[in-house]
């Protein structure tokens, strides 16, 4: 063979496939951050559409805007106390950004996306109100007897509870409250003789409604409403005598408000330890001031400098300076062709009916999917224990709760009734904190023993369990969940309950509570699955015995349901698992820290994000285990914290009538929707799924609330999705 001939058949050879990175490689994972920031995008998204009704984007806009509060205040946070002051993170993100590399990104992706929050405000939102009569006015546009009302309204409401805070040597910058509306002034002394120029703070009340609705006029229709900020700031003068008000900027700071306490922190209780730390975290390191884009650089330089903040950390922005205030018009009455049509959930018959909950729970295992099923079940059952006779202890998990709580006052009646109570109550809950050391102490004064868990572990999981004397001895009826006791949120967040009185399940109860208000840690679990010992290991478990089965041939698919997935361990498994056949879809609202759709990597894995009316947070996961498949419900997202760092519960539910309502008629209806879900690419982004040509279009949250509706208003619990849901088993 000549040379020629060589090269030629050089040339022709197919090079070598590059091999398959390790799965540990961090190019395979989005970072946690940033994928937080895509979740915020997604919730904006319903903002900007059209089709939702108006009031219901305004409310989208300021959850956006509440959102990216908490984030500053516990990740951004977080993140400049490792890059500042050198504290190690709890978890190292598997995708090698270090701290500087992600406030860098952060600061960059934030920037932009609060540019798009108030062009969603402005140029969208704010218009479409006014023509249907609803407008926040700006100062040029009031009227006398507008500004009439509004010199009494600030003489009489507003100028007591305002106090100025000079700013000069004798006076220091004074401390701003995290999340507070402030104005700060430059003032000129009215005199020419003293020309010199002044800085000075006014914090406004928090207690102060930072909207003030306007009189209507005769015949005048409209709401009209005005910001606080510009009620203030023209009527400043009457706070300075001698000096005039030169220029002002109103502003809002936010600070590190993360509590996290371990072993080593505790002097002499819990409660005193939690106690101390909310009052130190008022004193939180600024992470973000928001100020008016009308700000001059002398007001910018002061601020910086007085916050110690980077330029990264500051966001100019047109008025209103804080978009969570314009949840006050979310509110307004009436409008009804501006919000969601009311949906009540519903309360089945063999439920409704019965004065005896435990025994509808004997006769059978029950599901309640919230918020389309009535919360009401879970308070008659904590109720009906309260005044029943024959219960003789009560024993409940807290994590979350409401300000007026009927589940609170029933516990309480329970231990005034001579019944043995004891609640957990997590202290740690986070922004909770105050509100559950309230109900605590409540609770410890009608007589419930009440213990705050296990120290550096928070108690996350949901449980109640009733101990009952009955005929043929002591039996034991629990309920255990995936959303908190918690009225108010259960009409906002889709969750499930389930309620049983098995005795397998019993001992594991029992087995828990003396887990978290006693010592015993030796007990051979029946049906939970708890965590931080057993959890993580039994996931993973099952996701390998997944990828066992299609190696083998078998069937196998994993679809899972859940709020977050960033464990680098259990995604690397569900990446063996793609890598071995399995067929995988995973539903996650928010962080998604696993790339789908790598050929060779995740090829076999789709990820969807669903944002809607209510806040998705059921946690369901499905294993097709070769034909005798097997479904969860947990308390816990796939994340490092809930897996090591908290007391949380999975369980199967094992009745064949439960689990198809769970897999085809809940989790095929989710895999069905093509309106509301979005489909998660391999860099991160997202797209929204929309019907094919001649495809109905599928709503999951509504197709819910017409199950609820048709099923359940008489007796049949056995409801059947009203859609075609895909099997399980169909290819992508």
């Amino acid at each position: 063979m000549d040379d020629q001939s060589l090269n030629v058949v050089e040339a022709a050879a197919p090079e070598a496939a590059p091999p398959a990175p390790a799965l540990d490689d961090p190019s395979l994972y989005i970072n946690r951050e940033l994928s937080w920031i895509s979740f915020n995008e997604r919730v904006l998204e319903e903002a900007r559409d059209p089709s939702v009704p108006l009031l219901e984007r305004l409310r989208f806009l300021a959850i956006t805007a509440s959102n990216l509060d908490e984030f500053f205040e516990v990740r951004v946070a977080g993140l400049q106390a490792q890059l500042y002051e050198n504290l190690e993170p709890q978890d190292i993100p598997p995708d090698g950004m270090g701290p500087e590399a992600q406030l860098i990104e952060i600061a960059h992706r934030v920037h932009n996306f609060v540019a798009r929050q108030y062009e969603t405000w402005n140029d969208q939102i704010r218009p479409a109100l006014e023509r249907h009569g609803i407008l926040l006015c700006s100062p040029e546009d009031l009227t006398d007897d507008d500004n009439r009302f509004l010199d009494e309204f600030y003489n009489s409401q507003v100028y007591p509870v305002l106090t100025p805070l000079a700013i000069d040597p004798a006076h220091p910058f004074p401390h701003i409250h995290n999340k507070s509306l402030n104005i700060i002034l430059r003032l000129e002394a009215v005199s020419q003789d003293s020309p010199r120029q002044l800085y000075a703070v006014l914090q406004v009340p928090g207690i102060l409604s930072r909207l003030v609705k306007l009189p209507a006029s005769p015949g005048d229709s409209r709401q009209r409403f005005l910001l606080l900020r510009d009620v203030i700031g023209p009527r400043l003068g009457s706070l300075f005598g001698g000096f005039r008000v030169a220029a002002r900027a109103a502003f809002r700071v936010t600070r590190n408000s993360d509590l996290s306490i371990q072993e080593g922190d505790i002097k002499t209780s819990l409660l005193s330890t939690v106690q101390e730390t909310l009052r130190q975290r008022k004193w939180g390191e600024a992470v973000r001031l928001e100020i008016a884009d009308t700000a001059d650089d002398g007001f910018l330089s002061l601020l910086r400098q007085a916050l110690d903040l980077h330029e990264r950390d500051v966001y100019k922005v047109p008025n209103p300076v804080d978009l969570t205030s314009l949840l006050g018009l979310v509110r307004i009455e009436g409008f009804r062709e501006l919000k969601e049509p009311p949906f009540e959930p519903q309360m089945p018959i063999r439920l409704a009916d019965s004065s005896n909950l435990f025994s509808v729970i004997r006769d059978q295992d029950l599901l309640v999917h919230h918020p389309f099923e009535s919360f009401d079940t879970v308070i008659q059952f904590i109720e009906q224990a309260a005044d029943d006779p024959n219960v003789l202890a009560i024993k409940q998990t807290l994590y979350r709760t409401s300000e007026d709580n009927p589940i609170i006052n029933a516990l309480a009646r329970a231990a005034e009734n001579g019944k043995q109570v004891t609640a957990l109550v997590e202290l740690q809950a986070r922004a909770d904190e105050e509100n559950n050391i309230v109900k605590a102490r409540a609770l410890q004064r009608a007589g419930v023993h009440v213990v705050y868990g296990l120290v550096g572990l928070k108690t996350h999981c949901k449980a109640a369990l009733v101990v009952r004397r009955e005929v043929d001895g002591i039996r034991r009826y629990l309920h255990v969940g995936t959303g908190n006791y918690n009225p108010s949120t259960a009409r906002l967040y889709t969750d499930l309950s389930f309620f049983t009185c098995r005795e397998d399940f019993g001992e594991d109860a029992s087995a828990l509570f003396n887990l978290l208000t006693g010592y015993s840690q030796h007990h051979d679990w029946n049906r939970l699955v708890v965590a931080p010992k057993y959890l993580s290991d039994r996931v993973i478990s099952l996701i390998e015995r997944e990828a066992n089965h299609a190696r083998a041939g078998r069937p196998a698919r994993i679809i899972a349901k859940m709020n977050a997935l960033v464990d680098p361990r259990a995604i690397q498994a569900l990446y063996a698992a793609s890598r071995a056949g399995v067929r995988i879809d995973l539903i996650i609202r928010g962080i998604c820290c696993l790339r789908p759709g790598l050929p060779g990597i995740s090829d076999r894995i789709r990820v969807i994000s669903i944002v809607d009316k209510y806040l998705e947070h059921s946690r369901i996961c499905y294993f097709a285990n070769d034909g005798n498949p097997e479904v969860y419900l947990t308390s816990a997202d796939w994340m490092p914290r809930n897996f090591r760092r908290r007391v949380e519960l999975m369980f199967p539910v094992e009745d064949p009538r439960l689990r198809s309502r769970l897999v085809d008629g809940i989790l095929g209806v989710y895999l069905a929707d093509n309106t509301k879900a979005r489909l998660m690419h391999p860099d991160g982004t997202y797209e929204r799924i929309v019907p094919a040509p001649g495809e109905p279009r599928i709503r999951a949250q509504i197709e819910f609330q017409n199950i609820a509706r048709e099923f359940f208003g008489h007796a049949d619990q056995t409801p059947r999705s009203p859609i075609p849901a895909p099997s399980v088993f169909d290819n992508h």
